[in-house]
């Protein structure tokens, strides 16, 4: 499934431009500090491009936010005669940046850089609530009880967990955890969720009817 980028651009043309040259990844674009928090905040991002001049304030004040709360990777857009905002920039946390103007073909290979070191330090230990899962040992616990599941729920949970806060789609989901899913009877899908709800006994795990499931967000421990 394509990675989600936020970006956070006030200049349109060059907004839609990154969405073209990143057009392998699903790109949704903010042209406002404030329309960028309220994106922010519905999860599900891979990946934040930021600005640092905005119309409504500093992008290095988004950037101070996300790092109080994630290790979500930034990448921040500087003008090339603003050292010192790089400098704030990385201080803040910022993973990368590029100054205006840049190479479309270098910020490309900047972010399929910062996305494939997020793939390799994807979570292995999970906590929220009662529940604590070790998908490296395959260890399942609601409550300091251990879970039973099959390789299939295995699969399953690990997708929406690592995609928490985003919807995904029944065809996504297939297509995933069945290997393409062209010749595996959508029913399939249902009765494993069903049975990982049982056994999970109440997990956040949200119906989208008409369209999939969502794990509602919590807090992980890497």
């Amino acid at each position: 499934m394509a990675e989600h980028i936020l970006i956070v651009e006030d200049d349109t043309a060059l907004g839609q431009g990154l969405c073209l040259t990143l057009e392998q990844y699903t790109c949704t674009l903010a042209s406002t500090l404030a329309e960028g928090r309220t994106l922010l905040q519905r999860g599900g991002w891979d990946l934040v491009i930021l600005d640092i001049n905005l119309p409504d304030g500093s992008g290095l004040d988004l950037l101070a936010q996300i790092r109080h709360a994630s290790q979500l990777p930034v990448l921040i857009l500087t003008a090339n005669d603003m050292e010192l905002d790089e400098v704030q920039g990385l201080e803040l946390g910022a993973d990368d940046y590029v100054t205006k103007p840049f190479s479309l073909a270098v910020l490309r290979a900047r972010v399929k850089n910062l996305l494939r070191s997020r793939r390799a330090g994807a979570e292995t230990l999970y906590r929220q609530g009662a529940f604590v899962f070790d998908f490296a040992r395959l260890e399942f616990c609601r409550d300091g009880q251990g879970i039973e599941l099959s390789r299939t729920e295995q699969r399953l949970l690990r997708l929406l967990v690592e995609n928490r806060g985003r919807v995904l789609t029944r065809a996504q989901l297939l297509d995933a955890v069945w290997d393409g899913g062209e010749f595996v009877d959508e029913n399939a899908l249902s009765v494993a969720m069903r049975r990982l709800r049982t056994k999970l006994i109440d997990p956040p795990i949200r119906t989208i009817y008409g369209v999939g499931y969502q794990w509602e967000c919590g807090e992980v421990t890497r």
